[in-house]
């Protein structure tokens, strides 16, 4: 029974299972089953995520009634495209079928799956075990010879010549009793030319989206621009252009700056978040708006729209990306406060409740209210304050916790931005739920941040990775990793000192394809918490201007910079095609393997994640899997210290201090060919 509006309930004229079947007679002949195509994400309702020339690869349960093969082909097009790209599946067991395509530029990929009985096929393998079993073929030539003519019909020029001669060899064999046998020839002749009769189509076209590559992979670092100078003064863009070169010698290619725009006065905070600021104040970049404009002007103090376009410029010039944070709030002195009053939600009297999430308080930020009758001007507002910087040439996104503002919004904005920018990158800084995370992933955002900066033990890194990297998670939730924020001072990175920064910096840039720092406050051990118990920053830069020593004695700005131009050197560590954990005899020690899709290109990372001890253990590795002799040696190569040693067979020792390094990043190499050869890897 179904709802009918006003009228009341309608009933549905009764049909009876046969009636219905009876009622679709085009399908009435068509034999096969598909199941289970995968990647899907919720029954298709979402798209995968990739980006250009990443494979995709389909598979899928097909199968049908009675001994019949089975043939498949996997369809694939351009969105808006009409016509299929079609691509033969090949069985790879238990009624499973697989194939791949590579992804486009981008944009959007279709893809689906049709299936049929393969006549030839069947015929051809019953043939076979006819001759086998020594009975009589004649009939069965005369059959093929049949099925042969039909192709030959079908096709053209040289491929229709051949298929005549086979249809002639087979008949004449049948006529004279020979046992005349199909090759491998014919069986690509007819692949191409069979015709595939009553075929079945998967009841959903699925779709993947192909990103900006910097969706990827990317490694970040966060500055505040108001803090980029050591003289006693308010930082500028140009500050930051002058920051770019250290910046970059670190190998990092996304600067993400935080809200840049003016800051509210009303309320504004203080140091360490205190409500009474001391004069002069900076207040919090969160608390946005005031007289001099909203999310569409910047900071006075920082400069000028053309010296923002210049600091874009000048960091493209070293490789670098600006990312801008998206940040829909408010403080009480926005514009959009007296100009649009029907966005915020009022109290019974009258005033606008600040946001909270108890306990933690903003009384200098006003919440928008996506629940407002004018959500449609307010949707339309909030999507042109993005088109503006991306107008402006910046498309990375760091978008402050959506997950507190309306689902739906995200899912329309972002969609409407990359029609015209199908280049914009959107990071989620969601730290919720799984589920809310994983739908803002499903809805459009490419990249998020994630439980890591909480996962410390060897048994939490192995089972939250394995839920990101070998689930159907991996198809469409991007991690970026960050070890702090600057609302996040972990407590192991308060208590673990250089060997936990050094533990938690190494992780971060080899489990994931993107990573993020807060910095400087992290190359220069920034471990200091506001209260014991509190993951909160003691003199938090949000709350003011904080002057950095960049060549502080003890910095790791060295160790930042050769992982990074290890990850940049290492094509195993920019994608996700293989993230496997190894046995390692020894809890302290997390070892797990990164390679190539190709195999090209294999690192063994182990990381000792005790930070006040010594460890050592035996590791495991699968050397089979990696396509390498268990019997032969092999040369592994430490990437961080630049020491080689040749390794035998598949279980191998391992010692790591972590005063001194915590981690082995080894390239696995060329084994030595002869015992004079190998001394020299010693």
């Amino acid at each position: 029974m179904v709802a009918s509006g006003k009228g009341g309930p309608r009933q549905r004229p009764y049909q009876s299972p046969s009636e219905v079947l009876i009622s679709d007679r085009p399908g009435g002949q068509s034999r096969v089953v598909i199941q289970d195509v995968s990647p899907e994400i919720d029954c298709g309702r979402y798209p995968i995520k990739r980006v250009p020339g990443e494979a995709i690869r389909v598979v899928s349960t097909i199968f049908t009634d009675g001994h019949d093969v089975v043939a498949a082909a996997l369809l694939h097009r351009r969105e808006g495209d009409r016509d299929w790209i079609e691509t033969p599946m090949t069985a790879v067991g238990n009624d499973r079928y697989a194939a791949e395509f590579t992804a486009g530029d981008l944009g959007c990929e279709v893809y689906t799956v049709r299936a049929w009985v393969d006549r030839f096929e069947t015929w051809h393998r019953d043939l076979l075990k006819r001759v086998e079993a020594q009975q009589d073929i004649s009939v069965d030539l005369l059959i093929g010879g049949d099925l042969i003519d039909e192709a030959a019909r079908r096709a053209g020029g040289p491929d229709r010549e051949a298929l005549e001669r086979w249809s002639e060899r087979l008949l004449s064999a049948a006529e004279g009793g020979a046992r005349t046998l199909p090759d491998h020839e014919l069986s690509l002749l007819m692949s191409r030319h069979e015709e595939g009769r009553f075929p079945v189509e998967f009841a959903r076209e699925l779709s993947a989206t192909i990103d900006n590559p910097r969706a990827r992979f990317g490694t970040w670092y966060e500055l505040f621009p108001r803090s980029a100078t050591n003289e006693r003064r308010h930082g500028t863009f140009a500050d930051v252009e002058a920051r770019l070169p250290y910046i970059a010698g670190m190998g990092f290619d996304v600067l993400y700056l935080p809200p840049i725009h003016p800051i509210g006065h009303t309320n504004r905070k203080g140091k360490n978040n205190t409500t009474e600021p001391e004069a002069g104040a900076p207040g919090s970049p969160w608390a946005i708006g005031n007289e001099d404009g909203g999310h569409t002007a910047v900071h006075p103090d920082l400069g000028t729209l053309d010296d923002f376009d210049n600091l874009i410029a000048h960091a493209r010039e070293y490789g670098i990306e600006v990312a801008m944070d998206v940040a829909f709030q408010c403080s009480p002195d926005h514009p959009y406060v007296k100009e649009h009053p029907e966005w915020f939600r009022k109290r019974p009297d009258g005033s606008i409740q600040y946001a909270e999430n108890p306990p933690k308080k903003y009384q200098d930020i006003y919440p928008i209210d996506f629940e407002t009758d004018a959500w449609r001007e307010l949707w339309d507002e909030l999507r042109d304050v993005v088109m503006f910087w991306a107008g402006r040439g910046v498309r990375i996104f760091r978008v402050d916790n959506p997950h507190t503002k309306s689902l739906r919004f995200w899912e329309w904005m972002i969609a409407d931005v990359r029609r015209r920018y199908p280049d914009a990158v959107f990071l989620s800084e969601a730290f919720t739920r799984p589920a809310v995370m994983y739908h803002l992933a499903k809805i459009g955002f490419d990249q998020s941040y994630t439980y890591f900066t909480w996962r410390v033990t060897k048994r939490e890194l192995v089972e939250y990775f394995t839920e990101l990297t070998q689930t159907e998670v991996r198809e469409y939730f991007r991690p970026n990793l960050w070890p702090n924020t600057p609302d996040i001072l972990p407590e192991h990175l308060q208590i673990g000192g250089r060997p936990g920064f050094m533990q938690r910096l190494i992780l971060a840039a080899t489990l994931g394809t993107s990573y993020g720092v807060y910095g400087p406050a992290f190359e220069l051990l920034e471990q200091e918490p506001l209260l014991l118990g509190k993951e909160e920053y003691l003199d938090s830069e949000k709350y003011e201007i904080r002057r950095w020593d960049l060549g502080k004695r003890g910095s790791l700005a060295d160790l930042i910079a050769l992982v990074n131009k290890i990850r940049r050197e290492n094509i195993a560590l920019q994608t996700y095609d293989d993230l496997r954990f190894v046995e390692t005899e020894n809890e302290m020690l997390l070892g797990y393997l990164r390679a190539s899709r190709d195999r090209s290109n294999i690192l063994a990372i182990v990381v000792n994640v005790d930070v006040q001890w010594k460890q050592a253990g035996l590791l495991h590795l699968p050397l089979d899997d990696l396509g390498l002799d268990p019997e032969r040696q092999y040369q592994v190569h430490d990437l961080l210290t630049d020491a080689r040693y040749v390794w035998h067979g598949t279980v191998n020792f391992v010692e790591l201090d972590p005063f001194s390094l915590p981690a082995h990043i080894l390239r696995i190499e060329h084994g030595p060919h002869d015992e004079r050869e190998s001394e020299t890897f010693l």
